[in-house]
């Protein structure tokens, strides 16, 4: 053995983490790893990357940093020899994810021993076999668990949303079956109408009165809109018209010909094609209308709901691939829908989107509990009442989702801690503080983007970094 093997031996032997071997597993060390030396403020390997090397600190002084908020945080500073960081799961059998947790860097000059990561793997499971089965378990149990939680509190935002979408179903429903009712009745009384009213006319002033009833529908199709009081004159001046005719209950029958835009110019028409039928003419000719009304109201009331399963299908994405090329915006706005009852109580909406944004390849899925995540907090930040504001735009290869509010912001010194698990600034029971670090997991594991949040009194914005397209193998 040379000298320089000898000597690093000896130095790996005094380190702390080494100082139990044997000299035969010191000597393998020395046989399979190497010496590398560097400058200060250079990164040795960067987070995120995939994890080649176990890195110990022979000499110098070395920090762990990790990425939050946008930042770069600093977890610890190390000088003493034996201090290591790296590939330290490559020997955990049911880890995915052999990447680095940290970057590591030099603060001065430093010398790193450094072993591969299949290298490390072979030494404990050859040297720690029991060590290593219970690691493993260990890093089992704590994936599983955090799988758990991370379930329940998509439970708990499901059922949440889900709480708001029966709301919010809940009255285009019933608006639906009070018109269908209210439609049942007008048929029976148009009929009984026909039916008195067929005697007193002929084939062609009936057929003059249908003309009229279509071009009252087409004109209340159009009629513009009226203000309380304007709308109450007419309806005055209407009933005052058919009290003259000798139409019965004629306030019942003016709103409605009213709010068609109609006038005694047209009442008058109806007169000279219904003859002495006119009252019973007019009778028949608003319910007419009604019915035409109602049925509007129907089709609105049932295109609401269709909007809401449509929003509800596209959120949850239901049909798609996890990994597909999206158009964020169809996901923002599917989540606006799903928020609809708690935004209608004061929060004005501002959207400000880059139409022009390509699609992005992403799990449509994933990034809608991101928007759901950020605008739930940010309507209970403003308490229900201000301004919600997203933007849209693209910075470099990467598509930008900005969402703001009004609310009181977030203290300086919380900012940093917003996407740690467990942290949260809500009252007791209001939050399980895991919707922001599910957020960060989504958007820079799952999507290798970046959020970031800027805060002040009146002014928060949460931005979400997405790369247009994935880097290969992701």
């Amino acid at each position: 053995m040379s000298s320089a093997s000898t000597d690093l031996r000896a130095e790996l032997g005094a380190c702390f983490l080494f100082e139990s071997l044997s000299d035969e597993q010191l000597d393998w060390l020395v046989g399979h790893g190497t010496v590398e030396t560097y400058e200060a403020g250079v990164n040795v390997f960067v987070e995120g990357q995939p994890a080649h090397w176990f890195c110990v600190l022979l000499d110098g002084e070395i920090q762990l940093v990790k990425r939050l908020d946008g930042a770069d945080v600093v977890r610890t500073t190390a000088s003493q020899a034996g201090a290591y960081s790296g590939a330290t799961r490559a020997f955990v059998s049911s880890s995915g994810d052999q990447t680095y947790a940290n970057t590591l860097r030099t603060v001065t000059h430093a010398r790193l021993f450094q072993l591969r990561a299949e290298d490390f793997a072979q030494l404990l499971n050859t040297w720690f076999p029991m060590a290593v089965h219970l690691l493993d378990g260990l890093f089992l149990g704590m994936t599983n668990s955090e799988a758990l939680v991370g379930q329940r509190e998509k439970l708990i935002a499901l059922g949440s949303l889900s709480a708001g979408l029966a709301h919010e179903l809940n009255n285009p429903a019933a608006a639906e079956v009070r018109a269908a009712e209210a439609v049942g009745d007008r048929l029976r009384e148009a009929r009984l109408a026909m039916v008195d009213l067929a005697p007193m006319i002929g084939r062609d002033d009936l057929s003059k009165l249908l003309d009229l009833l279509n071009e009252a529908i087409g004109r209340a199709r159009t009629a513009p809109s009226l203000s309380t009081l304007e709308a109450g004159d007419l309806e005055d001046a209407l009933a005052k018209s058919l009290q003259d005719a000798g139409v019965d209950d004629p306030w019942q029958l003016a709103p409605a010909l009213a709010a068609a835009g109609l006038d005694d110019t047209w009442l008058e028409r109806v007169q000279a094609a219904a003859g002495p039928g006119a009252a019973l003419a007019v009778r028949w000719i608003s319910l007419g209308l009604d019915i035409e009304s109602l049925v509007n109201e129907i089709r609105n009331s049932a295109g609401r709901i269709s909007e809401l399963v449509g929003a509800m299908k596209d959120y949850s994405h239901l049909d798609k691939a996890p990994l597909d090329d999206i158009d964020i915006h169809a996901g923002l706005e599917s989540t606006l829908v799903i928020f609809s009852h708690k935004l209608k109580e004061g929060v004005k909406v501002v959207r400000d989107f880059d139409r022009t944004l390509p699609t992005i390849c992403a799990r449509e899925g994933e990034l809608n509990q991101v928007w759901t995540n950020i605008i739930h907090n940010a309507i209970d930040a403003m308490e229900g009442k201000g301004t919600l504001t997203i933007r849209t735009f693209r910075e470099a290869d990467c598509a930008v989702v900005e969402i703001g509010d009004t609310g009181p912001g977030i203290p300086a010194e919380l900012q940093r801690r917003i996407f740690e698990p467990f942290f949260t600034t809500k009252d007791v029971g209001r939050g399980t503080g895991l919707g922001l670090d599910i957020s960060y997991r989504i958007v820079v594991r799952r999507h290798h983007g970046d959020i970031r949040v800027e805060s002040v009194p009146g002014d928060t914005r949460f931005q979400v970094r997405l790369p247009i397209s994935q880097p290969a193998g992701a």
